[in-house]
């Protein structure tokens, strides 16, 4: 029995999807999964999809390289988990987003850890790319990581209550991940309005947020960033109070793309300067995942 973690274990290990096509980028999503790894029994597993040929000779010797670049990235990794976490790979053919979505799906319960490739601006970010058709396409909850370093924990985690958002949605979630690494989350109402009701509304919303928190006992502090000069005041705060996440959630009732194309879950995607965890309102998964280890 491990001493790591003095928390309730059941047999099924939660399990980490990381999309991986070898670039200096994509390996960012596999060093965040490594910081869930290295702590908690979690089955890691790289998904790598490869392009279709015309030519079969060079499909196969494709795979074959590819295989081998993962069973070194088996064998370097395996050293630094936790005793009872486990790494692995799957190479699949097809469109890359579609793979890793299904693939995540296979499991009960799992995330996705994706990097963004970094590219800059939003359309070469996200139109077409494989990030983004990830976040749009799967239930589960996903985090992506730009071209950031990497945390080497989570202590802070920034849950921005705003208007449209149904952040009640993402509270169980982000709790069950607080909990699992001792993080405080930070309640912060934001908003560039400073309408009477839009502030009443923001306010019950966080109310109800830090009562959640209170009886789980998770440690929190709220702020209030009504009447902001845009998202630049969320990304500073994140700067400046060492936030290792911020979390995101898709409005209740309205398409995961329409959300995402919004100005502000796209910017919170496209430029957040901490890695962002993006949860689909109403999925199992935010009641389910990580809850045995979090209790």
């Amino acid at each position: 029995m491990s001493t790591k973690k003095s928390l309730e274990i059941k047999p099924d290990m939660k399990t980490i999807i990381v999309p991986l096509d070898f670039s200096v980028d994509s390996l960012k999503g596999l060093e965040m999964a490594l910081l869930f790894g290295r702590r908690f029994p979690v089955k890691i597993q790289l998904v790598h999809v490869q392009r279709r040929h015309d030519i079969p000779s060079q499909e196969e010797e494709e795979y074959r390289m590819a295989e081998k670049r993962l069973q070194k990235f088996i064998e370097l990794f395996s050293k630094e988990l936790h005793e009872d976490a486990h790494i692995s790979y799957i190479i699949k053919k097809g469109k890359v987003y579609q793979e890793v979505v299904g693939q995540a799906e296979a499991f009960t319960d799992s995330i996705i850890i994706a990097s963004t490739h970094g590219a800059s601006g939003f359309e070469e970010l996200f139109i077409g790319s494989n990030a983004y058709r990830i976040v749009c396409a799967t239930s589960r909850p996903v985090i992506t990581i730009r071209q950031l370093p990497v945390p080497q924990n989570i202590t802070n985690i920034l849950l921005p209550i705003d208007i449209a958002i149904d952040s009640r949605q993402k509270v169980v979630f982000v709790s069950a991940l607080a909990r699992l690494f001792g993080a405080t989350v930070h309640v912060v109402t934001f908003s560039e309005s400073t309408n009477k009701k839009v502030v009443s509304r923001l306010n019950g919303y966080a109310n109800q947020t830090i009562d959640y928190l209170k009886n789980k006992d998770v440690p929190y502090v709220s702020y209030s960033l009504v009447g902001a000069n845009g998202l630049n005041d969320l990304f500073d705060y994140a700067v400046e109070r060492k936030c290792e996440l911020l979390s995101v959630v898709n409005e209740s009732g309205t398409s995961f793309t329409d959300l995402i194309m919004g100005s502000i879950a796209q910017q919170l995607i496209s430029k957040s300067p901490v890695p962002v965890l993006t949860i689909r309102a109403k999925s199992r998964t935010i009641k389910d995942s990580f809850s045995t280890f979090a209790g």
